[in-house]
């Protein structure tokens, strides 16, 4: 019988390597065509479309304005700073690559409580610019600090700019573009919208509201052409990011060292062109990639090959993860540790 135990060894080993033989072949295939989708739609044109970016007067709202300018598009910034939006304005027009490219600019606070005005505002912004192809709902704030120490004015604050402003914003244009069968909203969160961290109880759960309503939106919307990407930013070089670090505790900017620093033209950049590309989730970095994968849950699903880096990656990403986890633990007991002996008397 050895000879048949030999055979049915032998007839296993064929099988097992052409089945991983096959599966490999696959993957490749897949990243091929995934590359090449992803190459492809990422540049198209966007000439003689209009392209609304809230916050868009500086910071990352800012550099996807020159994006979008650089793609041909018509670009309509809103921002409260009147002065500000005029230079970036200013700024904005001196990337066109058609002479008939223009920038508009609206004056508008988001976390108004009165929809009508922002419903009115952009009402406004379409009769001057022409239908709403892609909205960027960039604006946002932050507010640093245990919950305790945030006040509820500022925690409401927050969440009316961060989460109610895009909510908003939305549901002023969501009508239009059902009816001409287009359109893309793209709301910025945070990978803070991802992973809760000390310090940011207020500001992390404005980002965490985003993601809920985007799954929820992309159901309605789906049918009706209409896409929605939500986009998952790493801390960015920008003037908010700089005040927001003013506040920010100790145990928070240790955490938050780790992912590092980017600049918002790689940020805009990458948001942008996975936009483009139909994605539902864009990051930047790889803690911005694992997270994504990791967090992926009950998210559309775009490609094959999204589905099966989610598939074999996500153990290993949480194994990763729990080591983030157990060295952020460490940071908050070792500053505890030094608040403790700083307030024993000397």
């Amino acid at each position: 019988m050895s000879w048949y135990n030999e055979l049915m060894n032998s007839t296993f080993s064929i099988i097992f390597y052409g089945f991983f033989l096959i599966l490999t072949l696959c993957c490749v295939i897949a990243i091929i065509i995934e590359r090449y989708r992803y190459k492809k739609l990422s540049v198209l044109d966007l000439k003689n479309k209009h392209v609304v970016i809230t916050g868009g007067s500086s910071g990352i709202g800012k550099s996807l304005a020159v994006e979008a300018i650089q793609r041909g598009a018509n670009v309509t910034l809103i921002a409260r700073d009147e002065q500000k939006l005029s230079n970036t304005k200013r700024d904005i027009i001196q990337h066109c690559i058609y002479s008939t490219q223009r920038v508009f600019t609206a004056s508008l606070d988001l976390a108004t409580h009165n929809y009508e005005e922002i419903e009115k505002a952009l009402q406004s912004i379409e009769q001057e610019g022409g239908p709403i192809f892609m909205l960027f709902n960039c604006a946002g704030t932050a507010i640093c600090g245990k919950l305790e120490d945030i006040s509820p004015s500022d925690i409401r604050k927050l969440h009316d700019l961060n989460c109610l402003g895009s909510i908003m914003t939305t549901r002023a244009v969501i009508e239009g573009m059902k009816s001409r069968g287009e359109g893309h909203i793209i709301f910025v969160s945070s990978q803070s919208g991802l992973l809760g961290i000390y310090g940011l109880t207020a500001y992390s759960s404005s980002k965490f509201a985003l993601r809920g309503f985007a799954e929820a939106l992309q159901m309605e919307v789906q049918s009706y052409g209409i896409k929605i990407t939500v986009a998952y930013p790493p801390d960015t070089d920008t003037p908010g990011f700089a005040i927001e670090n003013q506040g920010k505790p100790k145990e928070t900017k240790l955490i938050c060292q780790s992912a590092g620093l980017f600049q918002p033209e790689v940020v805009a950049g990458q948001m942008f062109r996975d936009a483009m590309a139909g994605r539902f989730a864009t990051s930047v970095g790889a803690d911005g990639f694992m997270l994504t994968t990791l967090t992926a849950g009950m998210s559309p699903c775009r490609s094959v090959l999204q589905f099966m880096s989610e598939l074999f990656l996500m153990t290993a990403f949480r194994v990763v993860a729990v080591c983030y986890l157990f060295s952020f633990k460490k940071i908050i007991e070792n500053c505890m540790v030094a608040k403790n002996k700083s307030k024993k008397p000397q």
